[in-house]
C-alpha cells in the first residue's frame, strides 16, 4: 500500500479520535478530552497535508470526511448510545458507496 494511503487512514483515525473527544469534552469543560480534540485535529491536518502531495484535494477531502462521518456515526452508536434511523443508515451506506466508486473507478486517485 502506498505511503499516502497509510497517511490518509491515519488522518481519518486522528480526526475520528478528535471528534469523539469533542463529544466527551462537554463543550471544552474537561481538560483531557479537550487536549485530545486539538491534538487529533492537528495530527489529522498534518497527515492530510502529506497526502496532498500525491492526491487531489477534492478526492482527499471526500475520503477523509466521508470515512470520518461513517466512523463517528458508529462510535456515536456504540459509545454514546446515539441511535440512527433507516434514512441515516442508508445515507451512510451511500457515503461508503461513493468512497468505493472514487477509489475503484476514478482516474483521479493514485493507486
Amino acid at each position: 500500500m502506498p505511503a499516502h494511503y497509510i497517511y490518509l487512514i491515519l488522518a481519518v483515525a486522528a480526526e475520528t479520535i478528535g471528534t469523539s473527544a469533542l463529544q466527551a469534552s462537554q463543550q471544552f469543560t474537561r481538560l483531557l478530552p479537550s487536549v485530545l480534540v486539538v491534538a487529533g485535529y492537528a495530527i489529522s491536518f498534518y497527515l492530510m497535508a502529506l497526502v496532498l502531495r500525491e492526491m487531489p484535494v477534492g478526492i482527499v477531502y471526500a475520503i477523509w470526511s466521508g470515512l470520518g462521518i461513517v466512523f463517528i456515526a458508529l462510535i456515536g452508536f456504540v459509545v454514546f448510545g446515539q441511535r440512527l434511523d433507516l434514512p441515516a443508515v442508508l445515507g451512510l451506506g451511500m457515503i461508503i458507496g461513493g468512497i468505493l466508486v472514487i477509489n475503484l473507478f476514478s482516474g483521479s486517485t493514485t493507486h
